[in-house]
């Protein structure tokens, strides 16, 4: 296996709303680089990135596949990711290993809700990028209305490098703006400029060299001289403009055609980063800095992705930083603050694996069978260990309840659970002991689809996947007395325990307090632990809808006992029985949960969100506008929102976000009390 040196390797993601044909320029590039020999189809489910079943049943990415391939000296190691905005983990992870991006837009959509999104994660990242218009063979492709909602969008920095020679089904090449050739048909053929595209050419051509030429100030008094630049100038300036991010070139083609390939690869190799031109960040949030990379130095090396196959078990696809990793030897996690062993190295071309000896820094493998790493982990060498700052993943808002369909999926599934939520980072599984339910979270309900059917093709576990119940809580309003005496003769010794209870409620959040206020051993010292017994276990189950009773403190203040009868058994039937009694009496409210939701949107819809919030019973707290963008603060019941994913992606057409956290218990208005009391008593029925 060749070595690459720092310099010619390109690890670069592929980006795009969901549909704009990622997939098919990856299968191309691997095709025309001879990386594979056929071509497969993303319709057909034969290409490479998309093998996993579930992606060839729906016709979508949904995992980030690594795809290497060699052009012209350099390694090309390209990440596919998936569109679709419930798989932004998958996305986030393939950005931090990357030191370019190529964004795809589809010449007929043009900038799509997706296409804002990836490139806001860009420039979070502050990745340089270029972008590639895809589908100028498609109906109502259209280059030049693109580029100009690409520039309004993300500014004059979009700037064309080619021009389409024709379009729709008369697309057949491309103009270079800095060569001043055309290209055309597939393999590329170098022509003349077509006549009839001669002015255009000229005039977008002067844009590329005006915006190379305020790179650099020797470059810009030659050209305000009048002097021409030539073509080493223009791609030197040029690539300096791409990698300080000031130029992001638009490039265009068809990936079904193949046209514009060769152009892409050779822009990929002229002007986005290598490895060497971006630093490593090390240590933890609190405390970071970055080092320069080097093949030299110790080994640094960060797991990215974590697939979990029954088949083949567990595989960990990592980013060498810094030094060289070897198959079989001996690594220290320092994350984990432990040694691992380390097998056989992989490299990966989608499901192919390609066994190596060794991986140097800056390029991208996987090992199989890690015992104690994990998606974030550092791998290093344990006399000079460093932590890679680790990914940020977006944190999950959507949950769902899921249910064990036989009882044989019921046995398998919390292993199927974890192993689910170590493959991905955005999925969060938690047991909610107030309603018994488990309950998984992720970014969207496609999400969390996607791994039922994981769960049942990777590990055979059947779920069904339902709405949560509300976690709604009991309390009372006023103080109550109560008196229970538990008394039954039988044959033989009988039972007698006689309990008083006081219960007065206490301020929201304070729980519940049971105080023994019995004198004169009314009730004997020994028999007051199985009051408290039976008060506790009354507690977990209210009087109106079974909901367990918060909020209240619970007083046993007098009582009687018999010096046969008398037994714990008795003394805890008794304070339940008193408590229950105490509690239909204090007249009983239900509470529910209310959630601190911050909303974010762009301005055009805060008005369309304030209404969808006043219908959901919210209490709008503040708004911060700013850079188009508003921040809306309210306080909403967690009922309203339980699939608030799903709306706030239909009135914002994908543009919003938002977070959530538990804020307090209050009371339930009385009409939706009603209701739920209703449903719970014909639950029980």
């Amino acid at each position: 296996m060749q070595q690459y040196g720092l310099e010619n390797i390109r690890n670069l993601v592929l980006l795009s709303h969901c549909g704009a044909g990622k997939t098919s320029v990856s299968e191309v590039i691997l095709f025309t680089t001879k990386a594979i020999t056929r071509l497969g189809k993303v319709d057909d489910g034969t290409t490479t990135s998309d093998y996993d079943p579930i992606e060839v049943k729906h016709q979508i990415s949904l995992n980030l596949t690594i795809l290497p391939c060699q052009w012209n000296g350099a390694k090309i190691n390209l990440l596919d990711t998936p569109g679709y905005s419930d798989f932004a983990g998958e996305v986030k992870a393939a950005i931090r290993v990357s030191e370019g991006a190529i964004i795809v837009i589809c010449a007929a959509s043009g900038v799509e809700v997706g296409s804002e999104q990836v490139w806001a994660y860009s420039e979070e990242a502050n990745l340089p990028r270029l972008i590639f218009i895809n589908k100028m063979d498609r109906e109502n492709a259209d280059f030049y209305r693109t580029v100009e909602e690409l520039q309004s969008r993300f500014g004059r920095k979009c700037l064309p490098l080619q021009l389409p020679i024709g379009a729709q089904s008369d697309f057949q090449g491309v103009v270079d703006l800095l060569t001043m050739k055309s290209y055309v048909g597939s393999p590329a053929k170098e022509a003349e400029i077509p006549s009839s595209l001669q002015s255009q050419a000229e005039s977008f051509g002067e844009k590329v060299v005006e915006a190379v030429a305020e790179i650099d100030d020797r470059l810009l008094e030659k050209y305000l001289d009048g002097e021409k630049l030539s073509l080493e100038e223009l791609s030197d300036g040029l690539r300096q403009a791409v990698v300080t991010g000031k130029v992001v070139p638009i490039l265009v083609g068809s990936a079904l055609k193949s046209i514009g390939i060769t152009s892409l690869l050779n822009a990929i190799n002229s002007y986005l980063p290598s490895p060497k031109e971006r630093d490593v960040v090390v240590g933890d949030s609190g405390k970071q800095e970055t080092v320069a990379p080097s093949q030299e130095a110790p080994l640094a090396a960060l797991v990215f992705r974590t697939s979990a196959d029954p088949y083949v078990g567990k595989l960990t696809y990592f980013r060498v930083y810094n030094g060289v990793i070897d198959s079989n030897s001996q690594v220290w996690n320092a994350t984990r603050g432990e040694a691992e062993r380390i097998g056989q190295l992989f490299i990966l071309r989608g499901k192919s694996q390609e066994p190596v000896s060794q991986l140097r820094a800056g390029d991208i493998g996987a090992v199989a069978k890690l015992s104690l790493t994990s998606t974030g982990d550092t791998l290093c060498s344990q006399d000079k260990p460093l932590k890679i700052a680790p990914i940020s993943f977006p944190e999950p808002i959507f949950s769902k309840a899921v249910r064990p369909k036989t009882k044989a999926d019921l046995d398998k599934l919390g292993v199927a659970l974890s192993r689910l939520s170590e493959e991905d980072p955005t999925l969060r599984v938690h047991r909610e002991s107030d309603t018994n339910e488990t309950i998984l979270s992720g970014i969207g309900e496609t999400q969390l689809e996607v791994a039922a059917e994981k769960m049942l093709r990777k590990f055979g576990v059947g779920v069904e996947l339902q709405t949560p119940e509300v976690p709604y809580k009991e309390t009372i309003t006023i103080p109550a007395k109560a008196e229970y005496k538990h008394k039954k003769q039988t044959g033989g010794h009988g039972q007698y325990g006689h309990v008083l209870l006081e219960i007065e409620p206490l301020p929201r959040g304070s729980g519940h307090e049971f105080v023994d206020k019995v004198v004169g051993g009314r009730i004997p010292k020994n028999y007051i632990p199985a009051v408290e017994k039976g008060v506790n276990e009354a507690v977990q189950e209210g009087v109106l809808a079974r909901y367990p009773v918060v909020d209240i403190k619970t007083r046993v203040y007098d009582g009687s006992f018999h010096p046969v009868d008398s037994s714990e058994i008795c003394f805890k039937i008794a304070g339940a029985g008193a408590l229950k009694k105490g509690l239909s009496q204090g007249q009983p409210i239900l509470l529910e949960p209310i959630m601190n939701i911050r909303v974010m949107v762009p301005e055009d819809f805060t008005g369309d969100i304030i209404g969808d919030l006043n219908a959901k019973r919210a209490r709008v707290q503040g708004m911060n506008p700013g850079g188009g963008i508003n921040v809306i603060e309210a306080q909403v019941p967690l009922a309203e929102i339980l699939r608030y994913a799903i709306d706030l992606k239909s009135i914002t057409q994908g543009r919003g976000s938002y977070t959530v956290v538990f804020s307090h218990y209050e009371e339930t208005p009385p009409h939706i009390s009603q209701k739920i009391i209703a449903q719970r008593q014909a639950g029980k029925a």
